[in-house]
């Protein structure tokens, strides 16, 4: 329960950074742009929201969502249910994959046949004389 709420809040989240970066711009044409040209728009002028507050303010807004998303997709791994036994579990949780030992002989067979029968001599040597 406590999983799928914190799931919840970090894809809102996610949701916001993308849009939080998407809105910044470093060459001043992105959102800071807008009201920092000093034109008549209805935001330019004395709003209060210039190119160097919004670029700011965007700025700050992506270090809290992010140190947020850190910091909720770390209480998420501690909020796993690990108690259920059914298929759920991964190799991770139940310990890891069982190790094999290193010194045993290998059971894979050789990709190279082996010869058991003498080799054949090559078609121009024939040992007979028969030229």
């Amino acid at each position: 329960m406590l999983y799928n709420i914190l799931v919840a809040v970090i894809t809102i989240i996610c949701a916001l950074l993308i849009l939080v970066v998407l809105l910044q711009n470093g060459q001043g044409s992105g959102l800071s742009g807008i009201s920092g040209g000093g034109g008549g728009g209805a935001l330019g002028g004395n709003s209060g929201l210039g190119a160097r507050r919004t670029a700011d303010l965007l700025s700050k807004a992506t270090g809290i969502f992010g140190g947020a998303f850190l910091v909720l997709c770390i209480l998420a791994n501690f909020a796993i249910d690990r108690s259920g036994n059914g298929p759920s579990r991964s190799i991770l949780q139940d310990g890891g994959a069982p190790v094999q030992d290193l010194n045993a002989p290998s059971q894979t067979q050789s990709a190279v046949p082996i010869q058991n029968e003498e080799p054949r001599q090559p078609l121009g040597s024939e040992e007979d004389g028969d030229n």
